[in-house]
């Protein structure tokens, strides 16, 4: 569900692969990190898919302290929930959209899955680095 439409480049030192897309797509379901107040909050995330190399469309259909985190620390953390398919951390900074197209995607994808969900707004993540969490030597180091 890549869409060329949006290719919104910026200067990531190393975008995001094919693969690593893929696997975002296919997983269905992510975890997003926040925080505020230094309090940390991790929720999974049913509707991520990246728009390209650098973005990850998350839609906000049930997000309350996530949202409130975001709107305070617009700062987050993805990992997919199978971290044997995509064993990689991706960190960023979001923006939120109420309206326009990001937000009309947003709802017609959403949607377009389950009728009743009526969702909030549109969670535009940029990717600006990515880490490894594959188990062993190389767990934790940014991916170059």
């Amino acid at each position: 569900m890549f869409n060329d439409s949006y290719n919104i480049n910026g200067g990531l030192d190393m975008p995001m692969s094919k693969e690593m897309m893929d696997a975002i797509e296919k997983d269905n379901v992510v975890f997003l990190s926040t925080s505020a107040d230094n309090i940390p909050n991790v929720v999974p995330i049913g509707f991520a898919r990246p728009l390209d190399d650098e973005n990850i469309l998350l839609v906000d259909n049930f997000m309350n302290k996530t949202r409130d985190n975001l709107e305070k620390n617009p700062k987050a953390a993805i990992v997919v929930r199978d971290a044997s398919k995509c064993p990689y951390q991706f960190k960023g900074t979001v923006e939120i959209f109420e309206s326009g197209k990001y937000f009309d995607d947003a709802v017609d994808w959403a949607t377009s899955v389950m009728s009743k969900l009526s969702p909030k707004a549109a969670i535009l993540f940029k990717v600006e680095q990515i880490y490894s969490v594959q188990p062993g030597p190389d767990a934790g180091k940014k991916v170059d």
